[in-house]
C-alpha cells in the first residue's frame, strides 16, 4: 500500500502544480467558451447542458481529494517545522503536537497565550488604532473645508 500512498502524492502533487497555474485556468475558459458557442449548433440540448456539467462535477469530484491531500501534507511538514523550531528554542516544548487536540483544549491554549502577550504587541495596537482614529478624523476636517466654500456660495 506504500506504493500506491507514494504514487498518490507525487500525482497529487503534479496536479496541483499544474492546475494552479495561469495557463491552466485560461485553458479552462476557452473550454467554457467553446462549449458556450456550441450551443446553437446543439441547439441547446439535454444532451449540451450535460456534457458541461457532468465535466465540472467529476473535475470538482476529483480535484477535492487531490487538494486536500496536497494540504495534508503540507501541513504536516508545517507542523513538523514548527515542533523542531519549538524543540531547538527555549520555547515551552508543551506545545509540540498541540494540533492533535480538541478545539476546546486549543482555545484554552490560546487564551493562556494571550494573556502573556507582550505589553509592546498591545501599545503598537494602541497606537495603530490612534493613528487610524486620526487619519479618519483629518479626512472629515477636510471634507468639512472643501464644503465651506461650496456653503459660502450659495449663501
Amino acid at each position: 500500500m506504500s506504493a500506491f500512498s507514494d504514487a498518490f502524492a507525487r500525482i497529487a502533487s503534479a496536479v496541483s502544480r499544474w492546475t494552479g497555474r495561469p495557463l491552466t485556468f485560461l485553458a479552462c475558459i476557452v473550454i467554457v467558451i467553446i462549449w458556450a458557442f456550441s450551443g446553437p449548433v446543439f441547439h441547446y440540448s439535454d444532451t449540451w447542458q450535460l456534457i458541461i456539467n457532468t465535466g465540472t462535477t467529476i473535475v470538482t469530484f476529483l480535484m477535492v481529494f487531490l487538494i486536500q491531500n496536497t494540504q495534508n501534507r503540507d501541513n504536516a511538514a508545517l507542523q513538523a517545522k514548527l515542533d523542531e523550531l519549538i524543540r531547538a528554542s527555549k520555547a515551552k516544548n508543551e506545545f509540540i503536537g498541540i494540533e492533535h487536540l480538541s478545539d476546546e483544549k486549543l482555545d484554552e491554549i490560546l487564551e493562556q497565550c494571550e494573556q502573556h502577550r507582550p505589553e509592546v504587541l498591545r501599545r503598537a495596537e494602541a497606537r495603530a488604532n490612534s493613528k487610524r482614529k486620526a487619519a479618519m478624523g483629518s479626512g472629515r476636517k477636510r471634507s468639512a473645508r472643501r464644503a465651506q466654500p461650496a456653503a459660502r456660495k450659495t449663501a
